[in-house]
């Protein structure tokens, strides 16, 4: 059988009239490689954004330069392999509002001053553009307007152009699925190029619409990367905060999105995980400090047993920075780590005494693990520059659009979008 990818597939025996079907990974090579490229194009003030990524990955600026719209598109991006691409733009206001909103291109005689900032006759098409670039694999999304039609859904933006192939620039050789409209075109395990019969609806990736582990096994791959991918923004940590309750506690290698299952997470880490960093994490951030998981029943706690203390303090008890620290290092110290890991302001209620801690922590992730840090604080950006294989990129909005400081043409990876 050809192998496309980093991986090869073996049909088990039939079985009830179904085949198993085994993805085999040589010894040594990760499931899927680390992303190397992510590019964004008309998505708010990212009019056209090609990042280079590493290991470690900061993403730093003032406010309103654009730090959360690399957040939330990569959100964006992610959600297309959960079928929930159009629904997540609907809660952001739709297509329109998503949207770049400066013209197509500022020329040369608009940053100089002679013109104003000014509209122009459109050339391209209405387009926001998501992708990513790996070491076995590129992907690419393209939305844009619908076409009208008499329906009370004719403002859904829909999926224009869709395209999985190997290597960073598209080559006919390379392209593994791609798709144009409704239209689904597929190359077989021969290389045989062969058009699927399938009508993909406008609103649907063919990540969900054609993962078929036969026919598009690399589709399947995909799709489950994409699915690992973890973000965390802004855990709550008011008084009704899910992360303050006691919840049933049940296996938890990798933590919610809200923190509910914060004492399971944190169990789960004592009983499988690196609980040795874990309870050092605790001791660099609180001296004289331990974190216990009480069993309440079918329900699990979080308790600190601090310093001079006749008795733990609950989740309920915690202050703010406290709880959020504890989320941090259950998120970071996950047993089961993603491809991509995303934190958008892990600073955020933190006391600055507390950030060297946080630092050591991310830099401790990143030896083994790809991660992505949107962040303002100084102090953490400063401490985590100098560690190996780390990218910084310091954004700066002119004209509307945010551009990374200091970034030439010549330093942008290479990146070309696939043409409708």
């Amino acid at each position: 059988m050809k192998i496309r990818c980093n991986y090869r597939i073996v049909y088990g025996p039939l079985v009830n009239g179904y085949h198993f079907v085994i993805f085999i990974i040589p010894q040594g090579s990760p499931l899927t490689s680390m992303l190397h490229t992510l590019a964004i194009h008309g998505y708010r003030s990212l009019r056209d954004i090609t990042l280079k990524l590493g290991q470690l990955n900061l993403i730093t600026g003032p406010n309103g330069s654009g730090k959360s719209n690399i957040y939330r598109s990569i959100r964006l991006l992610a959600s297309a392999a959960d079928g929930e691409l159009i629904r997540a733009l609907a809660k952001e206001g739709g297509l329109q509002s998503t949207l770049w909103a400066g013209p197509e291109k500022i020329s040369r005689e608009m940053e100089l001053g002679y013109v104003p900032i000014q509209g122009t006759k459109r050339k391209e098409p209405v387009s926001l553009k998501l992708g990513f670039a790996a070491d076995d694999f590129t992907y690419t999304i393209d939305l844009g307007l619908p076409a009208p039609a008499a329906s009370a859904f004719s403002l859904d933006p829909t999926i224009k152009r869709e395209c999985l192939w190997t290597g960073p620039a598209m080559k006919p050789k390379g392209l593994i699925v791609e798709r144009k409209g409704q239209r689904l075109n597929c190359r077989d395990s021969d290389g045989q190029w062969q058009e699927v019969n399938l009508q993909v609806p406008g609103q649907l990736s063919m990540m969900t619409e054609y993962a078929d582990p036969f026919h598009a096994p690399e589709l399947v791959l995909l799709r489950n990367t994409i699915r690992s991918w973890r973000f965390y923004d802004h855990f709550r940590t008011d008084f009704e905060s899910p992360a303050r309750r006691t919840e049933v506690g049940t296996f938890t290698p990798s933590l919610r999105a809200d923190g509910s299952d914060l004492a399971a997470a944190i169990q789960t880490i004592l009983e499988i995980g690196d609980s040795e960093t874990l309870h050092q994490t605790v001791r660099d951030a609180f001296p004289g400090t331990q974190v216990l998981v009480q069993s309440i029943g079918n329900h699990l706690q979080v308790q600190l047993q601090q310093l001079g203390m006749l008795r733990c303090l609950n989740a309920s008890e915690l202050s703010d920075g406290t709880l959020r620290f504890l989320l941090m290092v259950a998120a970071l110290l996950t047993p089961r780590p993603p491809e991509l890991m995303v934190l958008n302001e892990p600073e955020t209620s933190l006391h600055p005494d507390l950030l060297p801690a946080l630092g050591r922590l991310i830099a401790h992730y990143s030896q083994g693990q790809q991660i992505l840090v949107v962040t303002h604080a100084r102090p953490l950006v400063e401490q985590l520059l100098g560690l190996q294989d780390c990218q910084h990129y310091e954004l700066v909005k002119r004209y509307g659009q945010t551009e990374v400081q200091g970034l030439n043409l010549l330093d942008r990876p290479e990146w070309k979008w696939p043409a409708r």
